[in-house]
């Protein structure tokens, strides 16, 4: 003798309406009926392995994030030792300016330092940044 599945039983639930939206969108792209997807939701929530697919996304995510920071770490080494690089080329280039001619270098130098740190402070506002320049200027070349 064959038993009966038992009958589902009916309950109310008040959602949110754009909650209520997501859910009958979603269901009806799956041409499913709201209840059985939030069935399948509420069950999927109460699942013992419910944890454990929380914590292996959750690994996921951090392995991501792991990614990026040793990627981000990498730039910044390198940025690094450019800069580095640059800055003891130019001391090793630059001869030395004469007595009589260091008043003059160094107003010069004072106001080419403020257009720089006028155009840094435009780029960092949105300008386009110089990986970006130097990409379309390689595409125009």
């Amino acid at each position: 003798m064959r038993s009966r599945p038992a009958r589902k039983q009916r309950l109310s639930v008040y959602l949110e309406p754009d909650l209520k939206r997501k859910l009958s969108d979603f269901a009806d792209r799956r041409d499913q009926s709201t209840s059985l997807i939030a069935e399948a939701a509420i069950a999927s929530f109460l699942s013992p392995d419910a944890d454990e697919r929380k914590e292996a996304a959750l690994i996921r995510r951090l392995d991501r994030i792991e990614r990026h920071f040793q990627r981000l770490q990498r730039d910044v080494e390198i940025t690094s030792e450019t800069l580095a690089l640059f800055v003891r080329f130019w001391l090793n280039a630059t001869p030395p300016i004469p007595e009589e001619s260091q008043a003059a270098a160094r107003a010069i130098g004072a106001a080419r330092f403020d257009q720089f740190v006028e155009a840094l402070g435009r780029r960092l506002a949105g300008a386009k940044r110089l990986k970006e320049e130097m990409f379309d200027e390689q595409g125009a070349a």
